[in-house]
């Protein structure tokens, strides 16, 4: 089983993201996935989180993520907020970023780092600041679920926003980069 956090701000989309690839996982690959969104008191700019379970078999328990095999970040702004992305990780946790580059000085650094300006994309794409299906892209280019499910996925769930959703998670998967 796969234990996935998403960070980001409330709304980039974290919480749908994580709907959409469990969607992915489950409809698109006949696998079984869970997604734990985390709900608050979040508001647009508020630290938002969700948690993904992902795995070939069923998955019998139902709780958040304490040991991620997984972080993707959809804005290093968290970090400044006082969102410590590494708790529970382990040195082969694998990180997936929304960022036009990897600082030495960011605390995951001495990780596996995959990272994408998912931001830009969004933009030029779907015209708007809001980079949930870019990193649904990226994940799938990290090898967490293939990108034809997780554009299936978007189109289904965006109705006729959705092709032009699944051409941003197209792009991310192509422009990945690994840190």
């Amino acid at each position: 089983m796969k234990q996935i956090k998403l960070f980001g701000l409330g709304g980039q989309g974290v919480v749908t993201a994580a709907k959409v690839f469990a969607e992915a996982a489950a409809i698109g690959e006949g696998k079984y996935a869970q997604a734990i969104p985390a709900y608050g008191h979040e508001r647009r700019g508020a630290p938002v989180y969700a948690d993904l379970m992902v795995s070939d078999d069923p998955i019998k328990v139902k709780s958040f993520v304490y040991e991620p095999e997984y972080v993707v970040i959809f804005d290093l702004a968290v970090i400044d907020k006082g969102v410590d992305v590494m708790v529970g990780t382990k040195p082969n946790t694998i990180f997936i970023i929304n960022s036009v580059c990897i600082l030495p000085e960011y605390p995951f650094a001495k990780h596996e780092v995959h990272y994408v300006d998912a931001k830009q994309i969004a933009i030029d794409t779907i015209g708007r600041d809001i980079p949930n299906s870019a990193m649904l892209g990226a994940m799938a280019g990290a090898g967490l679920v293939g990108i034809e499910a997780v554009m299936n996925a978007l189109r289904k769930i965006f109705g006729k926003a959705g092709e032009l959703n699944a051409d941003a998670a197209k792009k991310a998967c192509d422009r990945l980069q690994k840190y």
